[in-house]
């Protein structure tokens, strides 16, 4: 019996097996920046994500996986995770102590998409926010996490794209223009009712015969108000302190309505038609249109399917979690009953190990310890259990020692023993 269409397993040996991995070296730049790990429901009401995701975009209008509870409330299950984290940032109050409040966040999202490589219908990202202060440093900070993490994957080919979608003094006089020269070309009824909604939404349509015919559309960068335009030169001068190069990316609209002055995407050109790896924004009306306080906010939001693609069009390894260390072999009833015992010490004291369950012979169990991938193996028979020793073998040396067996923790420890890789 197969999964569900769109959605994948993660076991070891398969495709996404390291996706754990990828998780936690994603935000590891964001722990060390002072990030505190959040985590909301995988579900909400569905007014939270229509109001504040907005009813212009394709997630609202066509992607949500939405259903009805016992009592007839109308619940989805998260299409991205910002407004969530969001909404439980503002639950709990957390706007009204030290600002700027700094979160980060990992899960599965759910989109009802035609799948494809990249794209899921249950997808896992990972994910920062910082809440509560409209400062450019700030900005070039978030954009600047998000390069970091992807360049210590050792990802080469990784391309940042930026570019400022303005704010409410510049952006209506610029969205009446634009809107104005959508209705002299030829769109289809429906690109036409989304133009009416949000005409910068048709700016991010991938279809090449929308795209030939916005060649000449009015560009958001050419009409930024002063203040916006200063916030993008702060911005764009802390990423070159940073040392954080990126692309103008005039024509950039993301898939989310909230967005405003600083935009991004992180792209790669090796996955095929799905590009971008990852991205974020500005999003300083997003707290107001979900019912909470002017609250400014700038996050991002990093896909890790298309991450570990991106890893292997790049045939960089993908970071795997540390293997065991040492695989304990018992021989007779006596050493299986101590082994027990020994494989805990060794976990107690911070060595991955594990036991040759089954009581299988010698030779089975040392090819199991083989398959382990373990560095050691320590083998204890009746007789060594007499003399107070094991055998300590060295798998990559293949080289063997007697240690006592009360010292084989410290001595392994002393070997600094954690795992392999």
């Amino acid at each position: 019996m197969a999964g569900p269409k769109g959605t994948y397993d993660v076991l070891p040996g398969t495709p996404f097996g390291a996706s754990s991995s990828v998780r936690e070296a994603l935000l590891a730049p964001a722990r060390l920046a002072g990030y505190a790990y959040a985590e909301a429901p995988v579900f909400e009401s569905t007014e939270l994500f229509s109001r504040g995701v907005g009813e212009s975009t394709d997630v609202v209008t066509k992607e949500m996986f939405t259903f009805a509870d016992r009592a007839d409330r109308s619940l989805t299950l998260r299409p991205e995770g910002t407004v969530g984290v969001l909404r439980a940032a503002l639950d709990a109050g957390l706007h009204k102590g030290q600002l700027p409040v700094k979160l980060r966040y990992a899960g599965p999202m759910f989109r009802a998409e035609r799948p494809q490589a990249g794209r899921y219908r249950q997808f896992q990202q990972v994910g920062l926010e910082a809440l509560g202060v409209d400062d450019p440093a700030l900005d070039a900070e978030v954009v600047a996490l998000g390069w970091q993490a992807y360049a210590e994957l050792g990802l080469r080919q990784v391309r940042l794209q930026l570019t400022s979608l303005g704010d409410a003094r510049c952006r209506p006089a610029y969205r009446a223009a634009l809107a104005a020269h959508l209705t002299g070309l030829d769109l289809d009824e429906d690109t036409r009712r989304r133009a009416q909604l949000n005409p910068l939404r048709v700016l991010d349509d991938k279809r090449p015969e929308v795209q030939a015919q916005l060649a000449d559309a009015p560009l958001m960068v050419d009409a930024l108000c002063d203040p916006c335009r200063d916030h993008l030169t702060a911005v764009t001068d802390g990423l070159a302190a940073l040392g954080v190069p990126y692309e103008p990316a005039p024509r950039l609209v993301r898939g989310l309505d909230y967005y405003m002055r600083t935009t991004f995407e992180y792209v790669h050109d090796g996955l095929g038609a799905q590009t971008a790896v990852g991205g974020g924004g500005r999003y300083d009306g997003l707290s107001e249109a979900i019912g909470g306080p002017p609250l400014p906010g700038i996050g991002w939001a990093l896909g890790v399917e298309r991450t570990m693609l991106a890893l292997a069009a790049e045939d960089v390894p993908a970071p795997q979690e540390p293997g065991l260390a040492v695989f304990v072999v018992p021989l007779g009833a006596a050493a299986k009953a101590r082994s027990v015992g020994l494989v805990g010490d060794l976990r107690r004291a911070g060595i991955a190990a594990d036991l040759a369950y089954g009581d299988r012979g010698m030779k089975g169990a040392m090819r199991a310890a083989d398959r382990s991938g373990a560095a050691y193996a320590v083998v204890l028979g009746d007789r060594d259990l007499d003399a107070g020793e094991v055998q300590l073998k060295d798998l990559r040396a293949h080289a063997q020692v007697a240690v006592p067996l009360e010292g084989l923790v410290r001595h392994l420890s002393a070997d600094d023993t954690g795992g392999t890789q």
